[in-house]
């Protein structure tokens, strides 16, 4: 952090931290948008009012047990999606590196389906433990896997393609296998969804971005270095595999206490980090809070559509995420094979 304020200072008002004020400006701007919308609209001054609790009783019940902790909920899932994915792009030196591609939202997927097969009622407070737990342990197994000597980008990306098959396969034959009622919690979870997001889902994200954020950005100089590879980074000094180790654990930190909270949301920790690179540039110590700000707008514009345009039916999230980011995940494919050639 102290050498982002350094950087701020020496930069003065850069192109990069203009663009982030006007991020945060829209995010604002589509946060109250976002809230007004709903089975009956809400103008924005109601809506300002009932954020610092002037409104009336029946509007104030609709904003704070319903919309406010909701439309929270998504923009904090959504930021810590999209640093997730930019940290291991980052770290990996792959574009279409994501957690949900190289295994660690199907770790978070397979310990989800399992917990609701033997326990479903074990309660959402453990059924996001068994997701979390879930996804760090497939980052962990990932990293064992590519360990040799070290671990290099390639390894990883491989080693996370297998783990991301594997658990794949086994959550599907899990559901396979198991009752409807099951099913049914299962599939909407894989999906991803805000619905039924509460006051305890914002303080647990906003407490456990909060931290992981503050330590990313403190790597954001780390990543950089990476970014020039290997062999350079080693001779500038950097201690490559720890600061590799460090990062993806965050990434899987991230990634996992979004799932916990909303399920195994996909697509945004492709999508946002390039967004974001196209805004600010490759400097981490700009492109992660851009990426945070990107993912916030995602989810919460992919939440809003999914919960007013089907009304009285409350489509998953993930929905919206997917097809807005499994064409784009196409156009990168495209974009590399072109750039290989």
């Amino acid at each position: 952090m102290r050498l982002f304020f350094k950087t701020v200072v020496a930069k003065g008002r850069s192109a990069p931290q203009k663009k982030l004020l006007a991020l945060i400006i829209i995010l604002s701007v589509v946060y109250v948008v976002c809230v007004c919308a709903g089975s009956s609209f809400l103008s924005p001054e109601t809506v300002l009012l009932g954020i610092f609790g002037k409104s009336g009783s029946q509007v104030k019940m609709i904003l704070e047990t319903i919309r406010l902790p909701r439309a929270t909920t998504a923009l904090l899932a959504g930021a810590a999606l999209g640093v997730s994915g930019t940290l291991l792009q980052g770290t990996i030196r792959n574009p279409l590196a994501a957690p949900n591609v190289i295994g660690i939202t199907g770790g978070g997927s397979l310990f989800a389906v399992l917990f609701l097969n033997f326990l479903p009622d074990g309660g959402t407070i453990f059924l996001s433990l068994a997701t979390f737990l879930g996804a760090l342990a497939a980052a962990a197994l990932v990293y064992v896997l590519a360990f040799k000597k070290g671990v290099t980008p390639i390894r990883l990306i491989l080693a996370g393609i297998g783990v991301s098959s594997v658990t794949s396969a086994l959550t599907t034959l899990l559901l396979s296998k198991s009752k409807n009622a099951a099913v049914d919690k299962a599939y909407i979870w894989m999906v991803g969804s805000v619905y039924g997001a509460d006051w305890k889902d914002v303080r647990l994200l906003l407490t456990w971005f909060s931290i992981c954020f503050l330590v990313s950005m403190a790597y954001a100089r780390h990543i950089d270095v990476q970014g020039l590879g290997d062999q350079v980074s080693v001779g500038l000094g950097a201690d490559l595999q720890r600061h590799r180790a460090v990062i993806i654990l965050l990434s899987a930190a991230l990634s996992g206490g979004a799932a916990a909270v909303v399920g195994a949301i996909g697509f945004i920790g492709l999508i946002a980090p390039h967004m974001g690179r196209r805004l600010v540039g490759a400097e981490h110590i700009f492109l992660l809070p851009a990426s945070a700000l990107i993912g916030a707008l995602i989810l919460l514009i992919s939440d809003t559509i999914a919960r007013t345009v089907f009304l009285p039916v409350d489509v998953p999230a993930g929905v919206f995420t997917a097809a807005i980011g499994a064409p784009f995940f196409i156009y990168q494919l495209y974009q590399s094979r072109n750039q290989s050639n």
